[in-house]
């Protein structure tokens, strides 16, 4: 199974006896009535390894009756925003809710019913026997007929990167459908506001959580992408989170890099200058001398921006650790009653 080679980070599993299990599924919603109760219709009740399973929806500011359609539809807790602040956002604040109200796995899975829910006990497994903190379910990307070429290629590269920024293998990166662990949860921050997807892979890969997939099945597609609105938006929105993703979690790669390159230009043509220049034709040739400094000064800064760069990512891993204890010793407190996500209680 691809993945660490190391026991799960999360502390509790179903052969604890003296704990009973919560699986929460959560689905982040933005104006999702339509097809909000195709995808509940096929949510299970009780899973495996599990003594209760509960549904969880996160209302991200919607202008029509998902909250309702959620509540009508069986439910059992719906937070939301008071107004729309992404799917990154909304994963966030469902994560937080389904910590609040105890939950040992969180499932997350989209309100179009894209993944097939009946693929959700084969992806909590792993979690389940204390082999994984996370499990991400692999879609069969070629042979989805609703995804064009381009957005398959786009897949593939995104895949790519969150492999080599993450030091991990797995092959659908992009794919929303995952089970996370109660202790992983906690770890977990995520920058972006677009989405959750690559850099919550990256984060595991570098907290060394054991983090793994699963073959998942995908269902018929009831409306077009919300994140892919155009070819052009998609792509351009694509290469930005590739960019920000090694800016971000492979700084000093990223910048050492890009200053070994000015660096090296520079030098290159500074010899080419002495050349002409030993042999009488420097004169000819200033030009290559001012652009070989400038490439050398621009490759000498950006060298030092990459060290700098890497102290700032060694303190946002000591930030984010700090943060997850803190978390951590929050939701193990008693309270008085659950507390739901901005403009809403579960």
């Amino acid at each position: 199974m691809p993945g660490h080679d190391r026991p799960a980070f999360s502390g509790r599993t179903a052969k604890d006896s003296r704990h009973t299990m919560k699986l929460i599924i959560q689905i982040p919603c933005y104006n999702e009535a339509g097809t909000l109760p195709i995808a509940l219709a096929a949510l299970p009740r009780s899973v495996p390894g599990f003594d209760s399973v509960e549904w969880l929806v996160i209302d991200d500011g919607s202008s029509d009756d998902t909250a309702r359609i959620a509540r009508e539809h069986g439910v059992d807790h719906v937070v939301r925003h008071t107004r729309n602040q992404g799917l990154a956002r909304g994963f966030m604040t469902g994560l937080d809710a389904c910590l609040r109200l105890g939950a040992d796995v969180i499932v997350n899975t989209d309100a179009d019913n894209q993944y097939n829910a009946g693929d959700i006990p084969a992806l909590v497994a792993p979690i389940v026997a204390g082999e994984a903190d996370i499990v991400v379910g692999a879609r069969p990307i070629e042979t989805i007929e609703h995804f064009s070429p381009i957005k398959k290629m786009l897949q593939k590269l995104g895949s790519w990167v969150v492999r080599v920024a993450s030091q991990t293998d797995i092959p659908d990166a992009p794919s929303g459908f995952r089970a996370i662990s109660r202790a992983a949860a906690q770890r977990l921050v995520v920058f972006s506001d677009y989405t959750y997807t690559l850099e919550t892979i990256i984060q595991a890969g570098q907290k060394n959580m054991a983090i793994t997939s699963v073959p998942v099945g995908v269902n018929a597609d009831l409306r077009p992408s919300r994140l892919v609105r155009s070819i052009p938006s998609y792509i351009q929105r694509s290469i930005v989170t590739i960019i920000r993703i090694f800016v971000i979690y492979r700084p000093f790669r990223f910048f050492g890099i890009l200053g070994a390159v000015l660096f090296g230009a520079g030098f290159l043509i500074g010899l080419r200058f002495l050349w002409y220049y030993f042999i009488g034709q420097g004169d000819g040739h200033i030009q290559s001398l001012i652009l070989a400094g400038a490439l050398l000064v621009m490759g000498f800064q950006t060298l030092l921006v990459a060290f700098i760069a890497d102290l700032l990512a060694a303190n946002r891993k000591l930030l984010e650790d700090i943060r997850a204890r803190a978390i951590a010793i929050e939701m193990d407190r008693p309270s008085h009653g659950e507390r739901g996500g901005e403009g809403g209680s579960p």
